[in-house]
């Protein structure tokens, strides 16, 4: 199948490796590195400035009372 398959646009690259994570990895970087790649130029981002509203109130959401703040409280009370 193979041979049959592998033409010069497209060609099958064969990976022989015992960690099977390190060998993809190794194959997507060498892939990659085929690709002619340049810098796309981009303006520099401005942002407006941000606005006080001083009657504002942050309300805590579940999520982050529950995982990081109640990790460091547990911690701290543990």
């Amino acid at each position: 199948m193979l041979e049959r398959t592998a033409i010069p646009a497209a060609p099958w690259w064969i990976v022989e490796a015992v960690d099977k994570k390190k060998a993809r990895l190794n194959c997507i970087h060498h892939l990659l590195g085929q690709i002619p790649y340049q810098e796309v130029p981009r303006p520099p981002i401005v942002l407006p400035p941000r606005t006080h509203h001083p009657d504002y109130q942050r309300h805590m959401s579940p999520m982050r009372t529950e995982t990081a703040l109640g990790r460091g409280l547990m911690r701290m009370l543990g």
